[in-house]
Formats: C-alpha cells, sequence, structure tokens
C-alpha cells in the first residue's frame, strides 16, 4: 500500500513538471510569434521555424499550421494541437513582386526646418556668458520648423531672422519626440562679432552613401538603407523636406575586424539624379525613381516576389551587394536567427559565408546597409546593422515590413 502512494505521488510530481514544461513552453512560443501574419492569396499558412506548431479554426477544426484559409480570420495556434498558443489574425493578399537593388547611391537631405546639434553661451558686451537658446526651452535634437511664422530650410535664414531681430524676441515652432510646441528665443548681443546669437548650432542638411534595397518595376518606388538616416550629433531621425539619389561610384573599402567597423569608400559620380527621397522611416529611406533610372535598373535588375515574414528561416541565403564599381554581385549567407515577434530592423542575425566577401570586407560593412537578402528564390529582407564584435555577422529587417511603406 505504502508503495501504492509512492507511485501515485512520483507519476503526480512527474505531470506536475510536465505541464509546468509545456506550459512553459507554450509561453516562449506566444512570445516569438506575431498577433498577424499575412498569406499570400491561395497558399497555406505555413510558420517555417515553428512546424509542430497547429491551428484551430473558427470552427475549432485542428489543422496543421499548413492549412488553408480564405479571406481574413482568426485562428489559434496551439503546441501539438493541445496546448493553445496564440491567437493570430491570418489575412490574405496576392504577394507583391520587387527587383533587388544591391547598388549603391547617393543620398542629399535637406531637412524639414533645422536640427539643433548643439547648444553653446554667447559673450554680451559686459562680459556676461548666457545661452539664449537653453533659456527658451530648446534641447540638442530639436528640429525648429518655424520662425516667426516663416517656414525654415536652412540654417542661414533662420540667422538672418534672428539678426534682424535687433535683440527682439523671435517666436519658433519645435518639435521634440512628435511634439509640436513654442517658445520664444530672446537673442543676446555677441561682443565678438557684433552680431545677435541665438546660442545654437543647426544643421539643414545631410549627405551621404547607401544602399538600394528594392524597387517597384511598376510604380518606381524604391527603399534603401532598412533603417532611418539619423544626424551624427544627436542620433535623432532626420527629418526630410526634400532630397534627391544620386549615382555614386565605389572606389575604396575599408575592411572590419573585431572590434573595428569597415567601411565602404565612394564618390558621388557625374550625371543627374535618378530620383527623389521624400521619406526617412525607421525602415529606410524611401523615395520614387526617375522615368529613366527605372527603364535602365528594370533592365539591369532580377525581380523576385516579397517572402512573407513567416515564410523565412533559418539556413541558406543570398544577398546582393556592391564593394566595388557600380555593379552588385551575389554573395552567399546563413540567416542565423529569425525574430518572428520584432517589427524593428532587427528581425533576422545573418553570417555571411561567401570567402570572397570575407576575404575583401571582412564580413559586412557600413555602407552595405540596405543589402537585400534572398532565400528560397524569394526577397526575404535587407541588411540593416554590422556587429562590431564580429562583422562577418549583422542584423537584417524582414522585407514585409519595409514594403508595408512603400507607397
Amino acid at each position: 500500500m505504502l508503495l501504492k502512494r509512492k507511485i501515485i505521488k512520483s507519476a503526480a510530481a512527474l505531470l506536475s513538471v510536465g505541464f509546468i514544461v509545456l506550459f512553459g513552453t507554450a509561453g516562449y512560443y506566444s512570445s516569438q510569434l506575431p498577433s498577424a501574419v499575412t498569406v499570400e492569396t491561395g497558399r497555406a499558412l505555413e510558420l517555417a521555424e515553428f512546424p509542430e506548431l497547429c491551428c484551430t479554426s473558427s470552427c475549432d477544426r485542428a489543422v496543421p499550421v499548413s492549412g488553408t484559409y480564405s479571406g481574413t480570420e482568426q485562428v489559434t495556434l496551439s503546441l501539438f494541437g493541445i496546448i493553445p498558443v496564440k491567437n493570430v489574425e491570418v489575412r490574405h493578399a496576392e504577394a507583391p513582386v520587387f527587383a533587388v537593388g544591391g547598388r549603391p547611391f547617393g543620398i542629399k537631405l535637406l531637412m524639414e526646418g533645422v536640427m539643433v546639434t548643439g547648444l553653446g553661451d554667447v559673450e554680451d558686451k559686459n562680459g556676461k556668458y548666457s545661452c539664449p537658446a537653453e533659456k527658451a526651452g530648446i534641447r540638442t535634437g530639436d528640429v525648429i520648423r518655424l520662425a516667426n511664422g516663416e517656414a525654415l530650410t536652412s540654417n542661414d535664414r533662420l540667422q538672418q531672422l534672428i539678426s534682424a531681430s535687433e535683440g527682439r524676441t523671435v517666436e519658433l515652432s519645435v518639435e521634440r519626440e512628435g511634439r509640436v510646441f513654442s517658445v520664444g528665443l530672446q537673442p543676446v548681443l555677441s561682443r565678438r562679432s557684433s552680431e545677435w546669437k541665438g546660442g545654437m548650432w543647426v544643421r539643414d542638411s545631410i549627405a551621404g552613401i547607401g544602399t538600394m534595397s528594392f524597387f517597384d518595376p511598376k510604380t518606381g518606388h524604391f527603399v534603401g538603407l532598412g533603417h532611418p538616416i539619423c544626424d551624427s550629433d544627436t542620433g535623432g531621425i532626420v527629418p526630410v523636406h526634400s532630397g534627391e539619389a544620386v549615382p555614386v561610384e565605389i572606389t575604396d573599402i575599408r575592411r572590419g575586424a573585431q572590434g573595428v567597423p569597415g567601411e565602404l569608400r565612394g564618390s558621388f559620380s557625374d550625371g543627374e539624379s535618378f530620383g527623389v527621397l521624400d521619406r526617412n522611416k525607421t525602415s529606410g529611406i524611401y523615395g520614387v525613381l526617375s522615368t529613366e533610372a527605372l527603364s535602365g535598373l528594370s533592365a539591369d535588375c532580377k525581380e523576385f516576389p516579397m517572402a512573407y515574414s513567416q515564410e523565412i528561416k533559418t539556413g541558406p541565403a543570398e544577398i546582393y551587394s556592391t564593394i566595388s564599381g557600380t555593379y552588385p554581385e551575389k554573395y552567399t549567407a546563413e540567416i542565423e536567427k529569425v525574430d518572428y515577434s520584432s517589427g524593428s530592423t532587427r528581425n533576422m542575425v545573418i553570417r555571411i559565408t561567401d570567402k570572397r566577401l570575407l576575404e575583401a570586407a571582412g564580413g559586412i560593412v557600413q555602407g552595405m546597409s540596405g543589402s537585400p537578402i534572398v532565400q528560397d528564390g524569394k526577397l526575404a529582407g535587407a541588411i540593416t546593422h554590422v556587429l562590431v564584435s564580429d562583422p562577418s555577422r549583422g542584423y537584417g529587417i524582414f522585407a514585409e515590413n519595409m514594403a508595408e511603406s512603400l507607397e
């Protein structure tokens, strides 16, 4: 009898541990899964990294994750069809087809307003130091949109308005972290220059080199970088008033090493811009190709259907990138990790395996951001960052996340 009780207790303990493990595992899956997925019309719902999950449809039918649905509906994902994991909305749409880029392009942006990159004291005629901008409540990283009701597009114009104030208050409209407010700037007459000063440094434009990720061959809308363009001094996302994409030739490469990121070096080529840049978002820099550029690129670039995020899995992949001249080459890579739940620019961890790229660049270098990633004949995403501790590895963003803002 005593033995029987011990067996029962042991079995109960084992069952309890088993349920704890199962429900703990279910919690892990829940944290790794998105709340909504899009599936190509007429295709099965597939979670490439989680084949062990099953779906329960609205009619309470337990089916494999590869079950096919129509329209939009709510499904419950469960572990082995037993332990509910997460409710997910399934949408259906035609997978768009994009032309991959991999080509470098020059970025010239004129900001919407001027960005404050630093504050400094001004010495007045009495030898007293003060910072008018700081007194007005302005901080580094703020974007000044208006001055006395006038829209600002240049540093010079702001200084002209401050100089012309003769010490009178200049009314400024300021944006900070999405919030717009007004402040009054009281200029100080500089003892050194005899000019009215606001006590701040501002920037109205920015230039650099990036890689085009992909474009729509029908409309000419394109996206590059896979991450936003940020001000080097403040780290803030640069607001775009207008911009242009210009031809670039890669002339040199600084090889990356552990702890020291490499860099593509190039120069803006002669010739007209091949497109306008109109939006700077967390998922990349967006624009529209000119008619001539669209025709030329469409003839040279390969087209791939876009992979929806849940189709992407760990395993072999390819990237298209330019490390010399103006034309991209294809290199082998490995997707090491996929994060379905992340809406950021770090949805994947990717490792370069191509010996040519490793020998020439050490792996991923600055300037390669935006290089498209292709897996199983579909456009999976683009490289966004390099791991400084290991330049052979870096992060990537899903093409689906970039395509959401393409038009």
